[in-house]
């Protein structure tokens, strides 16, 4: 498999990109939803810790994606797609990176704004967004929230609309994202 895209399958770096930050982004969403109704603790300072640093590799890792992704251009879409379906798809791709993105800086923000340090796995420390603010960490925290429930509607969409090109259009659309070959398994280069 090639390590760049072609113009009909992601090629395995994007794929083990996609791959490692969906686990991440569900590990990240179980660990947010569970971890405010810890009691206060050192546990839960540690759980906080985990987040924030999970938060920060998904942040690292979507910037690392984004760039992969100019460089290595992106599949065509499937020959025979609708043009709304394509449009739906580059917007729906669109608001995924922006929400990939704009989650771990709401968060980094939020910790910021509370005035707590914010250290990546206990090895560095990374610089305050802002000064320790009341009202700006709930406007971060009220961003970072409502965020994650629209990443969750966007990432349910995308999932199922793969599983519904899958299951009923039995096309490609999944497949081209996975380490098997397509059905197809031409390689041309890709479209930038």
């Amino acid at each position: 498999m090639n390590a760049k895209n072609t113009a009909d399958r992601w090629g395995w770096v994007s794929q083990s990109l996609h791959w490692l930050i969906a686990l991440l982004i569900v590990v990240i969403a179980i660990i947010g939803l569970n971890m405010v109704d810890l009691p206060n603790s050192p546990r839960k300072i540690s759980v906080y810790a985990l987040h924030k640093s999970l938060g920060l590799t998904v942040l690292a890792l979507v910037v690392l994606r984004a760039a992969w992704r100019l460089y290595a251009g992106a599949p065509r879409h499937l020959p025979g797609t609708p043009t709304w379906q394509q449009r739906v798809a580059t917007m729906t791709h669109a608001a995924l990176y922006a929400l990939m993105l704009a989650m771990p800086l709401s968060g980094w923000l939020l910790n910021s704004a509370a005035g707590y340090p914010l250290q990546w796995f206990k090895l560095f420390n990374l610089p305050a967004l802002a000064a320790h603010d009341e009202g700006l960490r709930e406007v971060a925290e009220g961003l970072h929230e409502a965020g994650f429930w629209v990443l969750l509607v966007l990432v349910l969409a995308h999932a199922g609309a793969a599983l519904f090109h899958h299951l009923f259009q039995h096309d490609d659309t999944l497949r081209r994202m996975l380490p098997m070959r397509a059905r197809g398994g031409a390689s041309t280069p890709p479209e930038n």
